[in-house]
C-alpha cells in the first residue's frame, strides 16, 4: 500500500522523534486497535523503515467490549496489515471485560505476550499529545502527585520488551490530516462519544470548557506542566536509585530490610518514593497503597525514636520498624 504523495510531515516528525536508525533491524510489534491514531502509526512506521532487517509485526487485541463492532475492528486491521505485507498477530478476550481499566490490563498482558511470541525488542503504542492532555487532567482531577503530573511515560518495560510511545508529540488533528492525504481509513469507536466514561467528559465537556471560559491555550498548559513535572520526576528518581543503592537490602525470599539510618533526615516525598521503588521492585502490587499508605509507612522510617513498631499492609505485607532497620516482609503463601 503506498502513499498518494510524497513523504508527509507527520513522517518526518515520527522518524525525527524515534530515528529509524535505532529499529529497523530489530523487531517491532505495533498495537493497531483499527482506529485513527494507531493506523497513522503503522502507516508512517512502515513508510520510515525502509529497509533494515527487522520485521514490524501488527498485534491487534479485542476487548469484546462492543460486539459485533469490535470484531468488525479485528477484520479491518486484519485487511489493513495484509495490504501493509505485514504479519499480524491476534487476541481476544473470553468474554467482555468488566471495565475499561480491565480491558486496559489485559491488552498490555497481550501484548507482553505477543512481543515474547515475536521476539520483539519494542512494542509501539499510538499514544498522542491529546492523550497526555486528557491524562494529565484526569490525574489531577482524582488526586495525584509529581509522578501523576508527567502524565503518560514516553517507554517502560513490558516484560522482556520496551514498550515506547513515539506519537508522544504529535497532536490528533495531525494524525487525520496524515490519512486524509493517504486516503486510508480508520474504524470509528462510537463509544468515544459516550459521556459516562470520564475520559470522554474530558474530551468532550470540560477541555473545552476550560478552553472557552478560562484559557484558550489549556492543551499547551497542561503538556508544560506535564514536561516540567517529568523533568522534576526524573530528579528525584536519581536521587530514589541512589537511596535505593545505599539503604535496602534483601534479607531472604520474603524479605527487604531498609536501613533507617541512611534515611534520616530525607524528604519525606522521597522516602514515600524509595517505597515505591521497592514495592516496583519486588512486583508487590501498587493498586493496594494509596497515600495513606506510603506516608504512614516513610513516618515509621523516620520517626525518631527506636519504638518497635507493627503495621499490617494489604495483600499480606507486613512492615516492622526496628531500631537500625525497617523490615518488609510479604508471606510467600500470599498470591496477593
Amino acid at each position: 500500500m503506498k502513499p498518494r504523495h510524497p513523504p508527509i510531515s507527520l513522517e518526518q516528525r515520527l522518524a525525527d522523534c524515534w530515528p529509524p536508525g535505532r529499529w529497523r533491524d530489530v523487531t517491532l510489534l505495533a498495537a493497531v486497535s483499527g482506529g485513527a491514531d494507531s493506523v497513522a502509526m503503522l502507516r508512517a512506521l512502515a513508510a520510515i523503515k525502509q529497509g533494515g532487517a527487522g520485521r514490524l509485526v501488527v498485534a491487534h487485541y479485542n476487548h469484546r467490549l462492543r460486539g459485533s463492532d469490535a470484531d468488525d475492528d479485528a477484520r479491518f486491521v486484519s485487511t489493513l496489515s495484509h495490504a501493509c505485507g505485514l504479519s499480524l498477530v491476534t487476541g481476544a478476550a473470553d468474554e467482555p471485560l468488566a471495565s475499561e481499566d480491565a480491558a486496559r490490563q489485559a491488552r498490555y498482558r497481550f501484548l507482553s505476550s505477543a512481543a515474547d511470541e515475536v521476539g520483539a525488542r519494542y512494542v509501539v503504542t499510538a499514544h498522542t499529545a491529546d492523550n497526555q492532555v486528557e491524562t494529565i487532567l484526569h490525574r489531577i482531577i482524582r488526586g495525584t502527585g509529581i509522578s501523576g503530573l508527567a502524565g503518560i511515560r514516553r517507554t517502560r518495560r513490558l516484560g522482556a520488551a520496551t514498550l515506547i510511545r513515539p506519537m508522544l508529540g504529535i497532536r490528533r488533528h495531525e494524525v487525520l490530516e496524515y490519512l486524509g492525504s493517504l486516503g486510508q481509513a480508520f474504524r470509528q469507536d462510537a463509544t468515544n462519544d459516550q459521556c459516562r466514561f470520564t475520559r470522554n467528559r474530558i474530551r468532550h465537556e470540560l477541555l473545552p470548557l476550560l478552553s472557552g471560559q478560562y484559557n484558550p491555550r489549556i492543551d499547551e498548559a497542561l503538556l508544560r506542566l506535564g514536561m516540567l513535572a517529568g523533568d522534576a520526576q526524573s530528579m528525584v528518581d536519581r536521587a530514589t536509585a541512589e537511596l535505593y543503592d545505599l539503604a535496602v537490602r534483601r534479607e531472604n525470599a520474603e524479605s527487604i530490610e531498609i536501613d533507617v539510618a541512611i534515611l534520616a533526615g530525607q524528604p519525606a516525598h522521597l522516602v514515600r518514593e524509595l517505597l515505591v521503588a521497592v514495592w516496583r521492585h519486588e512486583r508487590w502490587p501498587l493498586g493496594t497503597m494509596g497515600y495513606g499508605e506510603w506516608n504512614a509507612l516513610a513516618e515509621m522510617i523516620l520517626a525518631p525514636n527506636d519504638t518497635p513498631e507493627k503495621r499490617t499492609l494489604p495483600c499480606g505485607l507486613m512492615a516492622q520498624r526496628e531500631p537500625a532497620r525497617m523490615r518488609l516482609t510479604r508471606r510467600a503463601t500470599n498470591d496477593g
